[in-house]
């Protein structure tokens, strides 16, 4: 069974920073591409950012492209989200997902219970 733990939300100021973690279990993490969707109160879930299996190839929403980083360590199973000049509109709860296949526009496969990110103005 493959579980995926969101750790890292919280309430911070417009312009700070926050990084959001996601450890994973119950298959080779590092066979499979990984992402990040949110969703936001009244609003349909979005897609954020996704990464390969190893790394090398990254994607991004337009609106959050320059400001968000995500990233991944095969070692210790764990997918990392860096944002940073947040914003109130990046307000949401914050899901990790697991994908089909290793490249990143592979679909999803497995969800995260979310964390929620607040953004002060």
């Amino acid at each position: 069974q493959v579980q995926l733990v969101e750790s890292g939300g919280g309430l911070v100021q417009a312009g700070g920073s926050l990084r959001l973690s996601c450890a994973a279990s119950g298959r080779t993490f590092s066979a499979y591409a990984m992402g990040w969707f949110r969703q936001a109160p009244g609003k349909e879930r979005e897609f954020v950012a996704a990464i390969s299996w190893d790394g090398d190839s990254t994607e991004y929403a337009d609106s959050v492209k320059g400001r968000f980083t995500i990233s991944r360590d095969n070692a210790k199973n764990t997918m990392y989200l860096q944002m940073n000049s947040l914003k109130p509109e990046d307000t949401a709860i914050y899901y990790c997902t697991s994908h089909r296949r290793g490249g990143v526009q592979s679909s999803v496969q497995y969800w995260g219970q979310g964390t929620q990110v607040t953004v002060s103005s």
